[in-house]
């Protein structure tokens, strides 16, 4: 029982269970004849590599750390992450103007969105697997700012929730130019995003030869003829030319828009896959984890408007966007921390078990998502029902939401990535469309929720579901191992979608 987790007594080596480093460790060297010395470790050499590289010079997993740390995605998702709560600092001003009741607009102008998000991150997770991720990434940033331009120009509410539908900050571009200035802004910035990702975001989906196996098959050690890195099955095939010989892509052959990479799987297989996920313990606890995580913070963004342009604060709409900075700045200091928090965490409890990684020992950062978080509804709630200060609301209230919130999804993310290596994507695919839909719909009655109700009922009321949904985890630290070995016994997943 490493650690208070269960062991399990079916399998030799549960997927996901790997060595955090060779220190100490005798079955590497016995495991299907494989000698520790052939495994790749990291540049201090103390350190496995999970999972571990091939020999091309073009496997992703080789490139050098500045190209795998790109600022391409970076920019990409903060550029796609600000489309959402664009406008809603101006959302009763725009209903206003529009001549929409408040509900409907949010409805429309966010709520479809959402939808359309949900069901579109399928389709391009689909794509993806098939065909590559370059070219899905440069056809949708092209739909992008196709579609911020069209919502700029929109000259009716349907016209408005059309572009806003398909596209699926700033409070003071808003009120000092135009809600028009604020869509033009994003459809340029998502130029940009394409250009940056066509100059510098090479296909990252590969046909891994030859690389070793060490924490998703059921031996601890496993050499694999051909492993496709977004299939569930393995082939045999003949390759013209080994890993080693291998010559290495140019630059301008990377920028090619599709690489020629063909996954040899069912587009209708690969598309009901992430719903078969669903299966794993594993998946269905992080989505429930992971819907809340997010679905509160969209909740707050679509009533921002609603709650401080009303007395007693009487925020313009340049205040009322200027209000998400405290969420900035906690998210920004939490990303600069979860890491060295979760891998600390891990460093220290893979020693305490012998040098060996159980996935489970990511699970202990979701403490502080139940400390922070739920400190901070309470917070929000308390002092926007006692008309306190703009800073204790704004800057206690969001700020604990978003610092933990942030804590709490890496811990999720990290956790569904080791525990489902080669299902990572589709997981992570299945997790999003529960997690829109049900942001879809709290957009029905959110508002009018508020208004009924307050805001002190209302998030009293989600910070003792968050209470009870993080207390999910305590389970599933204790019986995750066995959870895991479970589905990969019984092949859950594979059964669902043959």
């Amino acid at each position: 029982m490493p650690l208070g987790i269960l062991e399990d007594r079916h399998l030799e080596h549960v997927p996901g269970t790997s060595p955090l480093s060779t220190l100490g460790r005798v079955d590497l060297e016995v495991s299907a004849g494989v000698d520790s010395n052939l495994l790749k470790h990291d540049p201090s050499g103390k350190t496995v590599l999970v999972p571990q590289p091939s020999e091309s010079p073009n496997d992703p997993y080789n490139w050098p750390r500045w190209k795998k740390e790109l600022f391409t995605v970076a920019i990409a998702c903060r550029a796609c992450t600000a489309v959402g709560p664009l406008l809603t600092s101006a959302f009763v001003p725009l209903a206003q103007e529009f001549d929409v009741p408040l509900e409907r607009f949010t409805l429309g102008c966010n709520g479809a969105m959402i939808a359309a998000i949900s069901g579109g991150s399928l389709i391009c997770n689909t794509l993806a697997v098939k065909f590559g991720k370059r070219p899905i990434y440069l056809l949708t940033s092209i739909g992008l700012f196709a579609t911020n331009f069209w919502a700029a120009e929109a000259k009716s509410f349907g016209s408005l929730v059309a572009a806003r539908t398909l596209g699926g900050f700033s409070g003071a571009v808003i009120q000092y130019a135009s809600w028009r200035t604020c869509l033009h802004a994003m459809g340029a910035a998502f130029v940009v995003q394409f250009l940056v990702t066509f100059f510098w975001m090479p296909e990252s989906a590969f046909d891994r030869v030859g690389a070793i196996d060490i924490d998703t098959g059921e031996q601890s050690v496993v050499v694999e003829k051909v492993k496709k890195i977004e299939a569930e099955h393995v082939e045999d095939s003949t390759s013209t030319a080994s890993p080693a010989t291998e010559a290495k892509k140019s630059y301008l052959r990377e920028l090619l828009p599709y690489s020629g990479y063909w996954a040899k799987v069912s587009f209708w297989r690969t598309f009901l896959q992430p719903f078969a996920m669903m299966a794993s313990p594993v998946v269905l606890w992080a989505t429930i984890l992971f819907t809340t995580c997010i679905s509160w913070l969209v909740l707050i963004s679509v009533t921002l408007s609603q709650i401080f342009s009303a007395p007693p604060y009487n925020f313009s709409v340049a205040a009322v966007g200027a209000s998400n900075l405290s969420s900035f700045v906690a998210t920004l200091i939490a990303t600069g921390l979860a890491g060295p928090i979760i891998d600390g965490c891990i460093q220290f409890m893979s020693k305490r078990n012998k040098g060996v990684f159980e996935p489970e020992f990511r699970l202990p950062i979701m403490m502080s998502y139940l400390l922070f978080t739920v400190t901070g509804f309470f917070a929000w709630g308390e002092s926007l029902y006692r008309e306190d200060p703009w800073p204790i609301p704004i800057i206690v209230g969001m700020g604990f939401i978003n610092f933990g919130v942030q804590l709490g999804t890496t811990g999720v993310v990290a956790y569904v990535s080791d525990s489902h290596r080669t299902m990572a994507a589709e997981a992570f695919a299945a997790m999003n469309f529960i997690k829109n839909m049900f942001a879809f719909g709290m957009t029905f009655y959110i508002n009018d929720w508020i208004a009924t109700q307050g805001v002190r009922q209302c998030f009293f009321v989600i910070g003792g579901i968050t209470i009870g949904v993080v207390l999910l985890t305590v389970p599933m630290y204790i019986f995750g191992k066995r959870a895991r070995s479970f589905t990969y016994r019984h092949k859950l997943i594979r059964r669902l979608v043959e």
